[in-house]
């Protein structure tokens, strides 16, 4: 199984990345939802070099000349809600991608142990296409691994893509060790190191979709 750690590398994501991390800035959720959607963006440049390609012919005003463009889109999906603006990301350099959506939430049975339930789900076939997961924080990796079987249900990718902004390195285990190896990448803004008791990722960011959202009841 293929792993890109984008941090690795100097990049200017490594900017936006240190600024949804730093507390003094992410309380700002118009800048903290952006600085996700643009490391979506930087992400889908590097994912679309791994697609496959053909030549166009193009009439120019004064010519005809050949282009190589993608030959197929991906199915652009997303785990509500957090995944939106990391989706939007996406959807800005893939826009004739088709999209699919899962829900997945924790249901807490006491304040340290919880269930993921996954409650709903939008998506086009995806027999034989290139799929996209998007989800900012992989924690344990579980809403993940539910998440891809319930797409599953829509027919079987030809290629998983699971983008993240932040992985614990307990979750890049987990799903080394639960979706296909040969057909799956993992791109992630950052490996930390570890879960704290609640199974947030630490050093991590807080939690995500607060952060762009505002608080849950």
């Amino acid at each position: 199984m293929k792993i890109v750690t984008f941090n690795q590398v100097n990049s200017i994501l490594n900017q936006y990345l240190a600024e949804v991390r730093n507390i003094n800035i992410q309380g700002d959720s118009l800048r903290f939802r952006r600085n996700i959607e643009r490391i979506g963006e930087i992400m889908a440049y590097e994912i679309s070099r791994d697609l496959p390609y053909h030549p166009i012919e193009i009439q120019t005003p004064l010519a005809k000349t050949c282009e190589n463009v993608p030959a197929v889109q991906p199915v652009l999906a997303t785990i509500l809600r957090a995944g939106l603006p990391l989706h939007q990301g996406f959807l800005n350099y893939f826009d004739h991608a088709e999209n699919a959506f899962v829900s997945a939430y924790r249901k807490y049975i006491d304040i340290e142990h919880f269930d993921i339930h996954i409650e709903y789900i939008a998506s086009p076939r995806l027999d034989n296409k290139i799929l996209i997961i998007t989800d900012p924080m992989l924690a344990t990796g579980g809403s993940m691994e539910l998440a891809y079987k319930a797409l599953l249900t829509k027919g079987e990718p030809s290629h998983i893509h699971i983008v993240s902004v932040l992985a614990s390195q307990q979750a890049i285990e987990y799903l080394q060790k639960t979706l296909p190896d040969a057909k799956t990448t993992i791109w992630c803004g950052a490996i930390d190191p570890e879960l704290n008791e609640h199974s947030y990722i630490v050093p991590g960011l807080g939690d995500a979709g607060d952060l762009c959202f505002g608080e849950k009841e």
